[in-house]
C-alpha cells in the first residue's frame, strides 16, 4: 500500500494494478498498518482511500484461499482454530479503517469486489465513478462473506438489498450505488472522482481535527447503541471536549 501525505491528507493507495488491487495476506497486514500510521499521525486530518489501474480493489487474492489447504492441523479442532484466527486476523485489517480516528473517504473506481465491498463498508464516505461496480462476491466462491460486509452494509443500505447482493453476488453500477445510499455521489471518470474527493476532503482537512475525531467517534457510538444513550454519551463527551 502506498501513502502520500500533503495538506493534512494521507492518500492511501492501492498499488497492485497488475492483480486488480487483490490482496495477499502481506497487503493486508500492510493495509492495517497503513491505517494504524496515518492514525498516530498528528499531520494526517483526513484520508482518501483508492486504488491504481483499472480497479479500486478485487478483494482477496485467490491464492490466500488456496492456502487455507494447508491450513489443514492433526484435528478438527485445530483446524478450525486455525481457520478462525486467520478470518478474525483479516477482520482487525478492515476494522483499523473504522477504528482509526480520521475520517475515511473511499474513492472507488472499476471494481470494488468482495474484500473490497468489506473494506469500503468500514470507510466513513464513499464516492465511486459512474462506471464503478460492488458485488458481493463471496457466494460464487461457496463462501459466507466473513470479514465484515454482512455485518456493516445493513447499516448504509436497506437490509433487503443487502441479502440481494449477497444471495446473487451481481453488481450494482455507480448510479444504482448511489440511489441506493451506498455512496454519496458519483463522478464521470476516475480523474473527476479523485478531483472531487479531495475537495471534500480539503474542506474537511480544514475543521479541527479534535472535533472531526469527536463526530467519528459518536456516530460509530450511535451505531451500537440507543438514541438515549447517545444523547447522554455525547453531553459527556462534548463537556470533556469542551473542557479542553
Amino acid at each position: 500500500m502506498q501513502t502520500t501525505v500533503s495538506n493534512h491528507i494521507a492518500t492511501l493507495t492501492f498499488g497492485a494494478p497488475e492483480r486488480a488491487n487483490a490482496l495477499d495476506e502481506a497487503a493486508w497486514a500492510a493495509m492495517r498498518k497503513a491505517f494504524h500510521e496515518a492514525d498516530v499521525n498528528p499531520d494526517v486530518h483526513v484520508i482518501v482511500l483508492a486504488g491504481e489501474g483499472k480497479h479500486f480493489c478485487a478483494g482477496m487474492d485467490l491464492a490466500v484461499l488456496g492456502s487455507l489447504q494447508h491450513r489443514m492441523a492433526d484435528t478438527p479442532e485445530e483446524t478450525r482454530k486455525q481457520l478462525i484466527d486467520f478470518i478474525e486476523d483479516i477482520q482487525d485489517c478492515i476494522s483499523a479503517i473504522e477504528q482509526c480516528s480520521k475520517p475515511v473517504l473511499a474513492a472507488i473506481h472499476g471494481g470494488c469486489i468482495g474484500g473490497g465491498v468489506d473494506i469500503v463498508t468500514a470507510c466513513d464516505i464513499r464516492y465511486c465513478t459512474e462506471d464503478a461496480y460492488f458485488t458481493v462476491k463471496e457466494v460464487d466462491f461457496g463462501i459466507v462473506a466473513d470479514i465484515g460486509t454482512l455485518q456493516r452494509l445493513p447499516h448504509v443500505l436497506h437490509p433487503g438489498m443487502v441479502a440481494e447482493l449477497a444471495f446473487t453476488g451481481r453488481k450494482m453500477y455507480g448510479p444504482e450505488a448511489s440511489a441506493q445510499g451506498m455512496v454519496n455521489r458519483t463522478f464521470a471518470d476516475r480523474e473527476a472522482l479523485m478531483a472531487g474527493v479531495m475537495e471534500i476532503a480539503v474542506a474537511i482537512a480544514a475543521k479541527s481535527p479534535r472535533v472531526i475525531a469527536g463526530i467519528k467517534h459518536n456516530l460509530l457510538y450511535k451505531r451500537e447503541h440507543s438514541t438515549m444513550e447517545s444523547l447522554g454519551y455525547v453531553a459527556r463527551f462534548s463537556a470533556e471536549l469542551l473542557l479542553g
